[in-house]
Protein backbone atom coordinates (compact mmCIF):
# COMPACT_ATOMS: atom_id res chain seq x y z
CA UNK A 1 0.00 0.00 0.00
CA UNK A 2 2.73 2.24 0.45
CA UNK A 3 3.58 2.36 -2.89
CA UNK A 4 0.34 3.78 -3.86
CA UNK A 5 1.09 7.12 -1.59
CA UNK A 6 4.45 7.69 -3.01
CA UNK A 7 2.72 8.12 -6.58
CA UNK A 8 0.28 9.93 -5.53
CA UNK A 9 2.61 12.59 -4.17
CA UNK A 10 4.92 12.72 -6.93
CA UNK A 11 1.72 13.16 -9.13
CA UNK A 12 0.86 16.50 -7.32
CA UNK A 13 4.54 17.83 -6.95
CA UNK A 14 5.09 17.27 -10.49
CA UNK A 15 1.28 18.33 -12.00
CA UNK A 16 1.11 21.01 -14.77
CA UNK A 17 0.48 24.10 -12.64
CA UNK A 18 -0.08 27.30 -15.01
CA UNK A 19 2.66 29.45 -14.62
CA UNK A 20 2.77 33.70 -14.36
CA UNK A 21 2.92 34.57 -17.64
CA UNK A 22 0.81 31.36 -19.37
CA UNK A 23 -2.21 32.88 -16.91
CA UNK A 24 -1.95 35.93 -17.93
CA UNK A 25 -2.92 35.15 -21.59
CA UNK A 26 -6.18 35.12 -21.29
CA UNK A 27 -7.29 37.94 -19.50
CA UNK A 28 -5.25 39.96 -21.18
CA UNK A 29 -6.52 39.01 -24.57
CA UNK A 30 -10.22 39.44 -23.23
CA UNK A 31 -9.22 43.00 -22.14
CA UNK A 32 -7.74 43.50 -25.91
CA UNK A 33 -11.01 42.03 -27.46
CA UNK A 34 -12.97 44.22 -25.18
CA UNK A 35 -11.23 47.05 -26.61
CA UNK A 36 -11.45 46.92 -30.01
CA UNK A 37 -14.68 45.73 -30.16
CA UNK A 38 -16.32 48.33 -27.90
CA UNK A 39 -14.06 50.83 -25.97
CA UNK A 40 -12.82 52.23 -29.77
CA UNK A 41 -15.94 52.42 -31.79
CA UNK A 42 -17.02 54.41 -28.83
CA UNK A 43 -14.85 56.72 -28.86
CA UNK A 44 -14.82 57.36 -32.15
CA UNK A 45 -18.68 57.67 -32.34
CA UNK A 46 -18.10 60.53 -29.43
CA UNK A 47 -15.43 62.11 -31.13
CA UNK A 48 -17.31 62.43 -34.53
CA UNK A 49 -20.25 63.61 -32.58
CA UNK A 50 -18.52 66.46 -31.01
CA UNK A 51 -16.94 67.37 -34.43
CA UNK A 52 -20.36 67.89 -35.73
CA UNK A 53 -22.03 69.73 -32.70
CA UNK A 54 -18.92 72.20 -32.78
CA UNK A 55 -19.83 73.05 -36.58
CA UNK A 56 -23.20 73.69 -36.33
CA UNK A 57 -23.88 77.15 -37.45
CA UNK A 58 -27.12 79.65 -37.75
CA UNK A 59 -29.50 78.26 -40.35
CA UNK A 60 -28.64 74.58 -39.96
CA UNK A 61 -31.64 72.30 -39.80
CA UNK A 62 -31.21 69.59 -36.99
CA UNK A 63 -33.12 66.96 -35.63
CA UNK A 64 -32.42 66.82 -31.82
CA UNK A 65 -32.16 63.54 -29.31
CA UNK A 66 -35.77 63.69 -28.92
CA UNK A 67 -36.97 63.73 -32.30
CA UNK A 68 -37.27 67.42 -32.54
CA UNK A 69 -36.69 68.74 -35.82
CA UNK A 70 -36.11 72.26 -36.23
CA UNK A 71 -33.96 75.17 -37.62
CA UNK A 72 -30.98 77.04 -35.71
CA UNK A 73 -32.32 80.83 -35.39
CA UNK A 74 -29.59 81.37 -32.17
CA UNK A 75 -26.63 79.77 -31.12
CA UNK A 76 -24.63 79.68 -28.40
CA UNK A 77 -21.60 78.22 -26.37
CA UNK A 78 -24.55 75.76 -24.70
CA UNK A 79 -28.03 76.46 -25.70
CA UNK A 80 -29.21 75.88 -29.10
CA UNK A 81 -32.90 77.64 -29.98
CA UNK A 82 -34.49 76.14 -32.57
CA UNK A 83 -37.71 77.10 -34.86
CA UNK A 84 -39.96 73.95 -34.86
CA UNK A 85 -42.97 75.84 -36.52
CA UNK A 86 -43.63 79.45 -37.51
CA UNK A 87 -43.30 81.67 -34.07
CA UNK A 88 -42.68 78.50 -31.84
CA UNK A 89 -39.05 78.33 -30.64
CA UNK A 90 -37.16 76.24 -28.17
CA UNK A 91 -34.29 76.22 -26.45
CA UNK A 92 -32.31 72.60 -26.29
CA UNK A 93 -28.85 72.07 -25.04
CA UNK A 94 -26.14 71.86 -27.97
CA UNK A 95 -25.11 68.84 -27.38
CA UNK A 96 -28.84 66.75 -27.98
CA UNK A 97 -28.44 67.98 -30.87
CA UNK A 98 -27.84 64.36 -32.97
CA UNK A 99 -28.00 64.48 -36.43
CA UNK A 100 -28.02 67.60 -39.36
CA UNK A 101 -30.25 67.10 -41.88
CA UNK A 102 -29.72 68.61 -45.27
CA UNK A 103 -30.76 71.56 -46.47
CA UNK A 104 -34.75 71.91 -47.66
CA UNK A 105 -35.54 69.29 -45.53
CA UNK A 106 -37.94 71.33 -43.64
CA UNK A 107 -39.98 73.44 -46.12
CA UNK A 108 -43.15 73.86 -43.46
CA UNK A 109 -41.02 76.66 -42.03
Amino acid sequence: MSFFISDAMAQAAGGSQMGGMEGLILPVGLIIMLYFLMIRPQMKRQKEHKKMVDALAKGDEVQTEGGMMGRIIEIGDNLVTLEIAEGVQVKFRRASVATVLPKGTLKEL
